[in-house]
């Protein structure tokens, strides 16, 4: 009874620290809420809107890059990367709030770009933090892992959001106030629950774990459905104050519903009665030979010393420089580039979209694009779950699929027909999402656990790397080019809503610095109205797309076997590696 209750204690610690790691991640949304108090920051500083668009880069430059968080995970335990991101998010947000309260005079301009640059990277620290301890507490999900945690930074940005605006409130030195202090309260709490803990070791707890895992994206996608329905409902109507607060109770009630899960498993626990204790114990007596079995056969094969390791076979742990050197990392990337690099361009450009075809309010479009993206992300971690499961399915399959749609989403774009922004919104958001869930675990399955933490955060620079190259370059470039084509008619007022846009979209990096570069003026560039603005940028980004598909079937074709060790039914041996958890350098 004791060795039962010492195992039932350890794996309801595994699923609640998955609960609070969703919960930081339902608050690392606090880096897209520049928006919220930019306006107040510029009067207070006293900056022209260049300056504030350079803050805007420096906020997300620190948290596109998080190659250092990604580094020290391998060798610094959860809760010190958690801290560390606490600390920086504290230091970063709080610099800000003292100056636009005025308890302090303003700071200089590079002191306030660093502390912008702070807070966007606490970010990188909270995610590599949960993502890569959720990874190895749940080798055998990272499908399902991957598809929650990254479907709800795709959700973070409403749920900070209307959370704080609804419960607290919407006053730009309060705002700022509440981003000091609650993600860090929230990395603390993460702190004392969250740390590696065994994976599943049994057919009965890898059993378990699925199940539980079906209630956890069963509750996430009624909290995005949730979410789609106030959407637009807003956008139809006005909400009073009263449904506000209303919604965000509910909003709240979402976010705890996930600890069911733990609860469940601990009065499960307690309600076991002397004889099913009796017949675990026999269970645990069946196991032991196969894990002795298992240890037998890994000794064997490290037989002959390390030179197996050197270089190590795909499946195995891969140092970041190990990864490097091997073809399937890099058609993994570029396919992660055509994919996801072309993606945030729609996202970035949303703005001078919607202008062209005519609309005065995209925020509609950004909120499809995010929410769509988390049923994207979270669909996609599912799916290919159960099929690697079921027949060994490679997870890349699904990002042939996804851009495939991707493509067919861009060619809406392009045409400008009516309701394509619609459709090409909801399209694009998807793939996104997809393109996001499935590169990730992908990673994990090719090279390992033990560094996965740089990899992760290696790969992730296809987002500022997408972003300059597609964005800023190529659409920064062909937009105008076009716009020099278009008669210019009063484009100044539309040049600052294009900006607000711009500030305020999720994925903002090198875009705003680019159109400063091809602009006839830095005051009032040219404007571009009509389907031919965006015409070109799409089509490319289709051909892209396909670019990526041929890719990715080149990818699935070389990693097939290895999938077929690992999940196939003779793959014993491979899993039981797929199984072992990552011992720390």
């Amino acid at each position: 009874m004791p060795g039962d209750y010492s195992s039932y204690r350890g794996i309801s610690k595994k699923w609640v620290g998955l609960v609070t790691a969703i919960w930081v991640q339902a608050i690392s949304g606090n880096n897209y809420t520049f928006a919220n108090y930019s306006a107040v920051l510029k009067t207070v500083m006293q900056y022209n809107q260049k300056q504030l668009n350079s803050l805007g880069v420096a906020k997300d430059v620190g948290k596109s890059f998080g190659l250092l968080a990604g580094f020290l995970a391998d060798y610094l335990p959860t809760w010190a990367i958690l801290l560390i991101g606490a600390i920086q998010g504290f230091l970063g947000y709080g610099a800000q709030y003292l100056v636009v309260s005025q308890r302090i005079s303003p700071l200089p301009f590079w002191q306030m770009a660093l502390a912008l640059c702070f807070g966007g990277n606490s970010t990188t620290w909270m995610n590599t933090a949960v993502l890569v301890t959720c990874m190895r507490n749940f080798p055998r999900s990272r499908g399902n892992v991957t598809g929650i945690l990254k479907g709800y930074v795709g959700l973070s940005t409403a749920i900070f959001t209307e959370l704080c605006t609804s419960l607290f409130t919407s006053e730009a030195s309060a705002f700022l106030l509440l981003l000091t202090f609650l993600p860090a309260i929230v990395c603390l709490v993460a702190i004392a629950f969250l740390s590696e803990v065994p994976p599943s070791s049994t057919k009965e707890e890898d059993t378990l774990e699925y199940s539980n895992f079906t209630i956890l994206n069963s509750i996430s996608m009624a909290l995005a459905f949730y979410l789609l329905t106030f959407t637009l409902v807003g956008k139809f109507f006005i909400i009073s104050s009263f449904a506000n607060k209303l919604f965000a109770g509910v909003l709240l009630l979402f976010l705890v519903a996930p600890l069911v899960v733990p609860i469940q498993l601990l009065y499960s626990k307690y309600m076991r009665n002397w004889s099913s204790a009796a017949q675990q114990s026999q269970g645990d007596k069946m196991r032991i030979p196969l894990l002795l079995e298992d240890d037998q056969q890994k000794g064997e094969l490290q037989e002959g010393g390390k030179k197996w390791r050197v270089p190590p076979a795909l499946g195995e742990d891969h140092t970041l420089l190990d990864a490097l050197q091997t073809i399937d990392f890099w058609l993994l990337f570029f396919t992660f580039l055509c994919g996801v690099g072309t993606g945030i361009t729609a996202i970035n450009n949303l703005g001078q979209i919607g202008q062209a075809q005519g609309y005065s309010d995209v925020s509609l479009f950004i909120s499809f694009i995010s929410i769509w993206g988390f049923f994207g992300r979270i669909g996609a971690g599912a799916i290919s779950e159960y099929y690697v499961r079921k027949a060994a399915v490679p997870r890349p399959v699904w990002m042939v699929l996804s851009q495939l749609l991707m493509l067919v989403g861009y060619i809406l774009f392009a045409t400008a027909a009516p309701g394509s922004l619609y459709v090409g919104s909801i399209v694009v958001g998807i793939c996104y999402g997809v393109q996001i869930s499935i590169t990730v675990p992908t990673a994990s399955e090719l090279f390992g656990l033990q560094h996965f933490g740089i990899m992760y955060n290696f790969i992730i620079l296809n987002l500022p790397l997408g972003s300059f190259l597609f964005s800023g370059l190529l659409a920064g470039w062909l937009y105008d080019r076009e716009a020099s084509r278009t008669p210019q008619q009063g484009h100044g007022k539309n040049w600052v809503l294009m900006k607000s846009i711009r500030t305020s979209s999720k994925e903002f990096f090198f875009s705003s610095v680019v159109s400063e570069w091809g602009s006839s003026s830095a005051e009032e560039p040219q404007n571009c109205t009509g389907a031919h603005c965006f015409f070109s940028v799409f089509m490319i980004m289709a051909g892209m797309c396909a670019i990526g598909i041929v890719l990715n079937v080149i990818l699935i074709l070389r990693i097939r076997p290895l999938y077929q060790s690992l999940y196939g039914p003779n793959g014993k041996i491979e899993r039981k590696k797929l199984l072992s958890p990552p011992t720390r350098t």
